[in-house]
């Protein structure tokens, strides 16, 4: 397959080059189909042309929005970030210090009795 060590040398560049080739070309599709400002014809005639000239389209892609590219991707790292987390305080539950505090409103609205507000801030720390 490889006649010399540069026949290996150039095998990698290639591949690396067609590598790096789809990277950029998943990038450029995923911000299409981001890019809410696009009509559905755009997205048609930058993917067919993507087919076409793929090369010369990817560059021209990038320089044509490349900064709405970038807005775009920190817009969604943004929106992941904050749905993160928002799941994390979902199911992390109360603090112990809160459920404390709760257990003092509710003894100071006479809602609960001495004894059970010293039962819930034993239970509250036993779980901390």
């Amino acid at each position: 397959m490889w006649d010399s060590f540069w026949d290996f040398i150039w095998y990698t560049v290639v591949i690396f080059a067609f590598v790096a080739y789809l990277i950029v070309l998943w990038h450029i599709i995923t911000d299409l189909f981001r890019d809410k400002a696009a009509s559905g014809w755009q997205k048609a005639v930058w993917v067919i042309f993507l087919i076409i000239f793929p090369y010369l389209t990817a560059i021209v892609y990038l320089l044509v929005k490349g900064k709405g590219m970038a807005e775009r991707q920190r817009e969604a790292y943004a929106q992941a970030k904050a749905a993160s987390d928002e799941y994390i305080k979902s199911v992390a539950g109360t603090s112990p210090t809160q459920q404390i505090a709760e257990a003092k409103a509710l003894l100071d609205s006479d809602a609960i009795t001495p004894e059970e507000f010293e039962r819930l801030k034993a239970e509250a720390l036993k779980t901390a």
